[in-house]
């Protein structure tokens, strides 16, 4: 006679808590519905005094709604969005994004894509500022941290990476003027941005990186950023053709980008092949 006792199933909030999809849901919500709520009651101070610190609260209110999700829905510390070495690897991030930046236009510059027609009011650059802290980190959030890490705990690191790709590719698509090497060069800048989240897994060098491209063109050179208008420093226009260019989208429809960022993610992938499967139990 069997006298096992048969295992109760376990609690529906459990299991619901423990679906992937639900916790992408989840996460989410508590990332970009906090941000949303923030820029909400801003609403509420005077026009005056609402010069841009309510974005960058809403970049901190993005980032402690994530926080927040970690630790009372997957219950444990969110090493992926905290801890030491936040400065250093920010810092990081927005060297390499620079780095990108730089050798893009100057290449574009050099062969005549790209051409200066004047100077602004230098204090342009601190207009876009807030705005581009706001997209890097709740992009990088949402696409790292979120639909990745999870994605890849649940289906292995192959499904999550094309899936994430495509994704960040796909939510491009909507932008004016966008093309096809458009969605081309964003797809191979979401596996560059990817491939340096899986060197330490965590999001700070990536939002670093993400961060300083957009700013640069956006407040320096006046390049529109994914098709959105730029409103910047220096006055540049595309010239040429807009395979090279990029044209109205910015270069990230130019094969220039597609080029430099597929060297970084390339070089990025084999140094993140190299260091421990999941650093965060380190």
């Amino acid at each position: 006679m069997d006298t096992s006792i048969a295992a109760s199933p376990a609690p529906l909030r459990k299991r619901l808590l423990a679906n992937p999809v639900v916790r992408i849901l989840l996460a989410a919500l508590a990332s970009l519905g906090t941000m949303a709520l923030v820029l909400l009651l801003s609403e509420l101070v005077p026009k005056p005094m609402r010069t841009a610190w309510p974005v960058l609260l809403a970049a901190v209110g993005c980032m402690l709604g994530y926080r927040f999700y970690v630790r009372k829905v997957e219950q444990r510390a969110p090493l992926e969005a905290s801890g030491p070495g936040v400065l250093h690897e920010l810092g990081a991030g927005i060297g390499i994004g620079a780095a990108l930046a730089i050798g893009v236009a100057g290449v574009l510059l050099l062969c005549g894509a790209m051409q200066v027609q004047g100077v602004g009011d230098w204090r342009a650059i601190l207009k876009p500022l807030p705005e581009q802290v706001l997209v890097a980190t709740f992009e990088e959030l949402v696409f790292r941290a979120i639909l990745f890490r999870i994605a890849e705990q649940y289906w292995g690191l192959r499904t999550a990476v094309i899936s994430n790709v495509l994704l960040f590719a796909l939510a491009h698509v909507p932008n004016e003027h966008v093309t096809v090497l458009a969605i081309v060069a964003t797809a191979v800048a979401g596996a560059g941005l990817l491939a340096v989240y899986l060197v330490t897994r965590r999001v700070w060098i990536a939002i670093g990186m993400h961060f300083a491209w957009n700013y640069l063109f956006d407040a320096f050179l006046t390049v529109p950023v994914s098709g959105h208008p730029a409103r910047g420093w220096i006055q540049v226009v595309p010239a040429g053709p807009e395979w090279l260019s990029g044209g109205a989208y910015g270069v990230e429809g130019s094969l220039v980008t597609v080029l430099a960022w597929g060297a970084a993610a390339y070089v990025l992938g084999r140094v993140a092949r190299q260091r421990p499967q999941n650093v965060l139990a380190h």
